[in-house]
């Protein structure tokens, strides 16, 4: 990393540590890294604070910007960033989750199937593309579907690791739901394995968490019969 011909700050280990943590996909924390003020500007402000700086990679990258295909793409990832794949940062997009008497006194585990998943990985900037399957056995309250899919979609999309992503998912089902009892897995495929170093493409990565009744081997079982359709 240069900045005008210089290093920045970083000295021969920090870049080792660099690339191991990148290459190996390590996540440092529970939580998505954020600052403190990371919400003290509007989004338009990002927008234009991004458009900039991409512009600059652009630039750097030897691009034409005065091309007309290439001249509104700054803002075009900018707005990309901001209000869609990145919106995940933003806690005003946090999706609100209204609960319902469970009238039908339904006891049986609830399993909602292939969620599309769309993150990226936070050590290079590309997409996670996958599905995830999430599961609960309500206390009293149920929610409804669209709720389950958008919890997901909240968690996805920001720059992510997905052993993060998995344990984000089913800490906020268990807060909306009142239970322990939740599973969510995830089966994924990352561009930054695909695309760059090994350049494997047949390759998914699968994570898991599983609470409360959950990690009762039977329950489990049943979870991922279910999910795989297997006996």
């Amino acid at each position: 990393m240069k900045q005008n011909g210089t290093l920045l700050n970083l000295k021969d280990k920090d870049l080792e540590l660099i690339e191991e943590v990148g290459d190996n996909h390590v996540a440092t924390s529970l939580d998505t890294p954020m600052k403190p003020n990371a919400h003290a500007i509007s989004d338009e402000e990002k927008m234009e604070k991004i458009a900039e700086h991409f512009a600059y990679i652009m630039d750097t990258l030897g691009l034409d910007l005065s091309d007309d295909s290439l001249r509104g793409t700054p803002m075009r990832v900018a707005k990309m960033y901001v209000e869609e794949v990145f919106s995940g940062l933003n806690p005003k997009n946090k999706p609100e989750v209204k609960l319902f008497e469970n009238k039908y006194n339904y006891k049986e585990m609830l399993v909602e199937k292939d969620i599309k998943v769309h993150s990226f990985c936070e050590h290079h900037f590309v997409p996670i593309i996958g599905v995830a399957h999430v599961a609960y056995i309500n206390s009293g309250k149920v929610v409804g579907l669209s709720k389950l899919n958008r919890i997901v979609d909240y968690f996805a999309k920001r720059p992510q690791v997905q052993e993060r992503m998995t344990v984000q998912i089913a800490n906020e089902l268990k807060e909306a739901l009142g239970t322990e009892d939740v599973a969510v897995l995830i089966d994924a495929k990352h561009m930054c394995v695909s695309l760059r170093g090994v350049e494997d493409t047949s390759s998914s990565t699968v994570t898991a968490s599983y609470g409360g009744a959950f990690q009762n081997e039977e329950t489990k079982k049943e979870f991922l019969q279910y999910v795989y359709g297997t006996k």
